[in-house]
């Protein structure tokens, strides 16, 4: 009898996070392309999907700090002008990213109330920081795992 393994250990992480942050892009600008067009349902659709995908991001990322038991990654010394560029983005990432969550929370709860004047208000600001945030998601693993190996 065949019995199919799935293995899935703690390097398989981090392209899981950069694929959740990369899907949730692409859903933030279906739903973004969609409500400009008038398609309230479609934008719903697609929101959710965003949602979904940021908050297992959210849980994939933790899981894996708690596994690896730490939280700082060390981009490799080596590369200084690429050092130069990295750490700003991080930094800009993670503060905007902890600065997303409750303004993504609040921008939800006014959808799902059906206050859609404060949830539009709420959205302009929203929705390009958690873009930025999910596209420089990306950007990070690619640079850390990716681009800039230590030892290269």
């Amino acid at each position: 009898m065949n019995e199919l393994t799935i293995a899935f250990g703690i390097t398989d992480f981090p392209p899981l996070n950069a694929t959740l942050n990369g899907l949730s892009a692409i859903a933030l600008l279906v739903g973004f392309i969609l409500i400009k067009q008038g398609k309230k349902v479609g934008h719903k659709r697609a929101m959710i999907c965003a949602l979904t995908f940021s908050a297992a991001f959210l849980a994939c990322y933790v899981t894996y700090h708690v596994l690896k038991g730490d939280i700082h990654t060390t981009f490799p010394k080596e590369y200084e002008t690429a050092r130069k560029i990295y750490y700003p983005i991080l930094i800009s990432h993670i503060i905007l990213a902890v600065v997303n969550l409750p303004m993504v929370i609040t921008t939800v709860v006014f959808a799902a109330r059906g206050n859609f004047e404060r949830h539009k208000k709420w959205a302009r600001w929203t929705f390009p920081i958690w873009a930025y945030v999910s596209v420089t998601g990306v950007l990070v693993y690619f640079m850390l795992y990716q681009w800039y190996l230590p030892g290269n």
